[in-house]
């Protein structure tokens, strides 16, 4: 039977790129892997000449040639080139749960160490906390080297036995067709050795959790979604492994006072009428506490007034942003005006030539008779 051409093997075009063929390949791989197939020497056989067209394709100098000369100089069964196994870590490893398959390296060799798992807490800040720091101590739950038997997990001085499952290689294989795949011992977890005397305290695991109280310094100027990394703080490692670390994910509360804009605070400011066109000095409420405000005459409602260094520090600067005040013009509601401020408010309209409504029928008559 002739061989088929590579680019149709694939699917794609013959100038096609390396991503494109690598991801035609990974396709194919995934549909005709024999653990997909088990027992189906047709999926085998297409699996096995999609990775040799990879093997030819993928490979610049060896795809000029196999261009040129085709299958003659291509890469036939003496020249199919077997390294091609070496992606399926890359390629089919987070699909078929294989980091190790074709002699490649797990996350954790036989016997060896194993870093603990980093941690994350999630911590809610005040607004004048997130503004000027704090300290607080979290309770963080974790996993610890075990005192009773000092992390080996066995109950006695023996020490442990080789897997009978791996013959103490920490893998298993096993023949797929035409190759071997190597996966982590379901006994030993990848060990290479068992405890046949297991702690009580941490049944043969090594680690047990605890609580543990954990001091954490806030600077001042954080905000949400700022992340402080303690490092070491994380859950212990396996087999002696160093520990993970712990995250600390800040999220700031709000305040019906402020808004936070970067390191600058924002405020809103009502002021009456005759404030905002005759001026005012006004106190505030600042992070800083009570300060101060001059509201010149003729302010407008938008307008803004800066305090200078009267926000929240800036992280790593040194530095504090500023207070901004934006004013706003409270206008009262005709219930809550006594006639004598109506009055004086109808006497200026009409000083200033404007229209304004008049009073209701009921009131006019209310002024009759007294």
């Amino acid at each position: 039977m002739a061989k088929r051409d590579y680019y149709e093997v694939l699917g794609v075009a013959r100038d096609a790129d390396e991503k494109d063929i690598k991801s035609a390949y990974r396709k194919l791989a995934v549909k005709y892997h024999p653990d997909r197939n088990p027992d189906d020497p047709d999926a085998e056989q297409h699996f096995k000449e999609a990775a040799e067209a990879y093997a030819v394709l993928s490979d610049s100098q060896k795809r000029v040639r196999y261009d040129r000369f085709g299958h003659q100089e291509g890469a036939g069964p003496g020249n199919f080139d077997p390294s091609v196994f070496s992606d399926f870590s890359d390629i089919l490893g987070d699909i078929f749960g294989f980091g190790d398959a074709f002699g490649g390296r797990g996350r954790r060799g036989r016997g060896g160490a194993m870093r603990g798992s980093d941690l994350r807490y999630d911590l809610s800040l005040s607004f004048e906390e997130a503004a000027f720091g704090t300290e607080p101590k979290l309770r963080i739950p974790r996993l610890e080297v075990c005192e009773q038997c000092d992390g080996s997990g066995s109950n006695s001085s023996a020490p442990p036995q080789s897997c009978a499952t791996c013959g103490g290689h920490g893998q298993v294989r096993m023949t797929q067709g035409f190759f071997t795949v190597a996966r982590t011992c379901p006994e030993c977890q990848g060990q290479g050795t068992v405890i046949t005397d297991p702690c009580g305290e941490c049944r043969g695991q090594g680690r047990v959790e605890v609580t543990r109280s954990i001091q954490v310094k806030v600077p001042g100027g954080v905000d949400t979604g700022a992340r402080l990394r303690l490092q070491g703080e994380g859950e212990h490692g396996v087999k002696g492994g160093p520990p993970g670390d712990l995250f600390v994910v800040i999220f700031v509360e709000d305040d019906e006072r402020w808004v936070r804009d970067g390191a600058d605070v924002l405020s809103v400011q009502q002021i009456g009428y005759a404030q905002a066109a005759l001026g005012a000095t006004l106190e505030i409420e600042t992070v800083h506490g009570p300060e101060e405000i001059e509201v010149p005459p003729g302010t407008s409602v938008g307008s803004r007034i800066m305090l200078h260094g009267k926000g929240v520090p800036e992280l790593g600067r040194g530095r504090y942003g500023d207070h901004i005040v934006e004013i706003g013009i409270k206008v009262p509601h005709p219930r809550d005006l006594t006639d004598e401020q109506a009055e004086l408010l109808r006497k200026l309209a009409e000083s200033e030539g404007q229209q304004v409504r008049e009073k209701k029928v009921l009131d006019r008559v209310k002024d009759l008779f007294g």
